[in-house]
């Protein structure tokens, strides 16, 4: 019998539940044909075997029965398909009409948008993302992969980044659509930005959302730009008003940026300072400046831009500190710096260094300065030869480590004493050559600070070996002397009294040699200290003297006694100036005085001086003319003053009949003063030295009011800081000529000398309360003379504790307040003038007197409103300020 069994239908993937329905009723309709065939054949072959009508007919019943069955059944499944066929028809369209619908969606968006398989092939995409591809847009086609898409993409050259042949933008590309984390932004060929924003699907796919950020990216880029441009504006203002030239150059050695103080500095064409301009034309016009030109090392191109450079030059008279420093992107920066200004003062501080070196290495002593923390800051060349060393490794040296832990444990005790603000003297042994032994006398002398710590301390140590040797003789000499005595005492009974006489003559003689050695000594030491402390305590008893001889020209006297209050006050006079003019070349060498120039009329500088030495002249029977002038010229007018108070006085002193002629002389934008005399004249070689310290030629043979040869010094010195040219000519026999010159100023500028104070104001100060301080019992008696014979009310103390102390007692404030500047305990004049202030509460017109001259004491009266008076006090200055200090 013939199988009637059929495979069952196939699977398909991709279909969908409809359509497999489809394809399992033809399958069955299929089965059901085969079926129908086999009982035909059937039938046909059992009437070719049996024959008979009979069977026939059974065969034709059993055949029709079996055909309708199978007929009816053959018709349900038929419209069982046709049914199946309508829905699948009605299904089709629907799914036709959803696609259109999503195309119709997908291309409406404003983005690119393109979806891939889990095959990474392209399954559909809309027009705006095949506009990101014009050149190949038409190869874009589904079923084609992303990788066929960046390919073309970079073998149309479609991207910017081409590089190296785009195989780095592919990579990456390729890298970001396996792994999409986005979004990214690519840069096409055309000057659009691409903006790429991908994601995976649940089947594995990739979907991609291209966006066009080009206006954007210009947005940005103008942005960008303007805040570029603004940055730049800004860096050019901060370079034009900085102090030092700037030039910027880039990687390629082109001018990117400078400044005006570039150009001013190295005085450079426009062609080297211009935007295109290179390294090399600026070193072009350099070598073309020859030898005023800046050095090779300042110019050389080796490690241009890669190694920094810091070089000093010196460029047409001055002196410039140029320093390159490299960029991190390349190029470099120069800056050049003027330094000249520094570089003098440097120099004139090393002048004044060697000077100071040159005084102290000439002394026999051993000089040192040793700070708080015990290390050796400054020794003299004797100290030096008794270390056997060079200074440079003894400065900063621990004592401990350059003296030796022996010599130092000898000085540890009389160190520490110095260090706790004591003043100390002691003898000790000095190690000598050939292990010889020497003494010394070491003193050391504490170093205050301004508000009283002990900064070091100075040791002065002097060699007392022969001294000492001498009074060792005389000891031995007087143990010998003795011993003989006793041994020929017998001997010599009748020569007893002679030799005892003798001997008390010897010890007589050596005890004067010995006091007479000391004093000595102790006269040098002292001279040493007084130089040491004449700012102040020198100034002190000078000034309280000063104040008692005014106190006494204000009294009534006989004659005799006015002769000597005279002779008194000319004679403290000369020692004022003489202290004056030592303190001053002090202060000038170590750069204490500052000048002020400003612009005023010369006549009120010559008048005054027609004033001051018109008695002077008449006393010397000299004829003193004073030609005036209307210019204005500008200078200091208080450092002016006193190089021609220099010339005056010379010229008085070695005048001995003639005249002297004080006047200008216009010397084109300056103005030349001048001092003419009649005096003895000086040889020619000779005209230099007279402007060193201590300089004197003797031609005043009278010997009358002799100086110490330190006018022309101070002048020489102040003519200097003022940048004034002094110049000097002379013919013996007939005279010499001094003159100074001084630029014209401004007369617009120009400063009225003050209106002097009216003679009737000078009553003001009778009946004044004044309130003076000072820890000097001397100053405080000398200004309690001189106030009362002004006829004011004086009441002192010594502190500001004592002050607050005394002014509570009494019935109204003070009606102005002195005080010394350094009172006890490291205390200051203007915090017991603050006191006294705050305790009476009201404004009291405020007087501080110093012989302290440091720029900061003057800062710290002027912050304070007070006014400043710097000894030795003159009276007529000081009643004159008080006076002015009252109205």
């Amino acid at each position: 019998m013939q199988s009637l069994s059929l495979a069952p239908p196939p699977h398909q993937p991709g279909l969908s539940a409809e359509q497999r329905r489809i394809a399992e009723l033809e399958h069955e309709n299929e089965k059901l044909r085969r079926i129908n065939k086999v009982l035909m054949d059937r039938v046909e072959r059992s009437m070719d075997f049996q024959g008979n009508a009979f069977s026939l007919f059974q065969t034709a019943i059993v055949l029709e029965t079996k055909v309708r069955e199978r007929t009816l059944e053959l018709e349900r499944t038929l419209h069982e398909l046709e049914r199946s066929n309508r829905d699948l028809a009605r299904a089709k369209e629907l799914a036709e009409t959803v696609q259109a619908r999503l195309a119709e969606a997908i291309e409406s968006v404003n983005e690119g948008f393109a979806l891939f398989d889990g095959d990474d092939r392209l399954v559909m995409c809309n027009s705006k993302y095949l506009a990101f591809w014009p050149a190949f847009s038409e190869q874009i086609v589904p079923g084609v992969t992303f990788t066929e898409i960046a390919l073309q993409a970079v073998r149309s050259r479609s991207v910017q980044d081409i590089r190296d042949g785009g195989v780095s933008w592919l990579h990456q590309r390729l890298a970001e659509h396996r792994q999409p984390k986005g979004p990214y932004v690519h840069a096409l060929a055309d000057g659009r930005w691409m903006q790429v924003n991908e994601r995976r699907t649940r089947d594995g796919g990739v979907v991609g959302i291209y966006t066009d950020i080009t206006d954007l990216k210009r947005d940005e880029t103008r942005r960008r730009e303007t805040e570029l441009a603004e940055k730049s504006v800004l860096l050019q203002a901060t370079l034009d008003n900085i102090a030092q030239g700037v030039a910027v150059y880039d990687k390629d050695l082109n001018l990117v940026a400078w400044n005006d103080c570039f150009v001013r500095l190295l005085n450079l064409p426009t062609k080297v300072v211009r935007q295109g301009a290179t390294w090399q034309d600026f070193v072009d016009h350099n070598t073309r400046l020859s030898w005023d030109g800046l050095s090779d090392k300042a110019m050389s191109r080796e490690d241009l831009g890669e190694r920094p450079l810091a070089v000093e030059e010196e460029w047409q008279g001055r002196v410039l500190d140029i320093r390159r420093t490299v960029m991190p992107g390349g190029g470099f920066v120069n800056t050049y710096t003027d330094i000249t200004e520094r570089k003098r003062n440097e120099e004139a501080l090393r002048d004044s260094e060697r000077r100071i070196r040159t005084i102290t290495d000439a002394m026999p002593a051993l000089i040192a300065y040793v700070d708080s923390e015990q290390r050796f800051r400054f020794v003299n060349k004797p100290y030096e030869d008794w270390f056997n060393r060079p200074r440079e490794e003894i400065d900063g040296q621990p004592m401990w480590v350059a003296l030796g832990a022996e010599h130092y444990e000898q000085r540890r005790e009389n160190v520490l004493a110095a260090l706790a603000g004591n003043e100390v003297t002691f003898e000790m042994e000095l190690p000598a050559e050939n292990g010889a032994v020497r003494y010394a006398l070491a003193t050391y002398i504490p170093h205050f600070g301004g508000t009283g710590e002990v900064l070091g301390y100075y040791a002065l140590i002097q060699d007392i070996t022969e001294r000492r040797m001498v009074a060792e003789a005389l000891k031995e000499s007087k143990e010998s002397l003795e011993r003989r005595v006793d041994e020929r005492t017998a001997a010599l009974m009748a020569l007893n009294g002679k030799l005892h006489q003798e001997i008390a003559e010897r010890k007589q003689i050596e005890e004067a040699l010995r006091v007479a050695k000391v004093e000595a000594e102790q006269a040098n030491l002292s001279k040493t200290k007084f130089l040491a402390a004449a700012s102040h305590d020198l100034l002190q008893p000078l000034n309280a003297a000063r104040l008692f001889v005014s106190a006494l020209s204000d009294l009534e006297q006989i004659p005799q006694n006015g002769a000597l209050i005279e002779n008194t006050d000319v004679a403290l006079a000369a020692v004022e100036d003489l202290l004056g003019a030592l303190l001053d070349i002090s202060k000038l060498d170590a750069g204490v005085v500052q000048a002020e120039p400003g612009d005023f009329p010369i006549e009120s500088l010559l008048g005054a001086m027609a004033t001051e030495y018109a008695a002077q002249a008449r006393e010397r029977s000299l004829e003193l003319r004073v030609v005036s002038s209307s210019a204005v010229v500008y200078s200091d007018i208080r450092l002016l003053r006193r190089i021609i108070q220099n010339f005056l006085s010379n010229a008085m002193r070695y005048t001995r009949s003639g005249r002297v002629l004080l006047g200008c002389r216009r010397d084109g934008s300056r103005l030349r003063i001048e001092v003419w005399d009649t005096g003895p004249g000086i040889p020619e070689d000779k005209l230099v030295e007279i402007f060193e310290e201590f300089r004197r030629l003797g031609n005043d043979q009278s010997g009358r009011d002799r100086g110490m040869g330190l006018g022309l010094a101070i002048v020489e010195r102040v003519a200097r800081m003022l940048d004034h040219r002094i110049g000097v000519r002379s013919v013996q026999g007939e005279g010499s000529v001094f003159s100074v010159t001084v630029p014209i100023g401004d007369r617009r500028r120009q400063v009225r000398p003050p209106e002097p104070v009216p003679a009737a104001s000078l009553n003001r100060l009778a009946g004044s309360l004044v309130l003076v301080i000072d820890n000097e019992r001397s100053i405080l008696s000398g200004m309690t003379a001189l106030l009362e014979g002004w006829r004011c009310a004086v009441v002192t103390a010594a502190s500001g504790e004592e002050a607050v102390r005394v002014i509570e007692s009494l019935e109204r404030p003070p009606d102005i307040a002195i005080a010394d500047y350094h009172l006890e305990h490291g205390a200051t004049g203007v915090c017991a003038l603050r006191a006294v202030l705050d305790h009476c509460g009201v404004n009291i017109p405020s007087l501080i007197i110093t012989a302290d001259r440091l720029p900061e004491v003057q800062e710290e009266v002027n912050a304070n409103g007070f006014q400043l008076l710097n000894k030795p006090v003159k009276p007529a200055q000081l009643r004159s300020l008080m006076t002015s200090m009252l109205s």
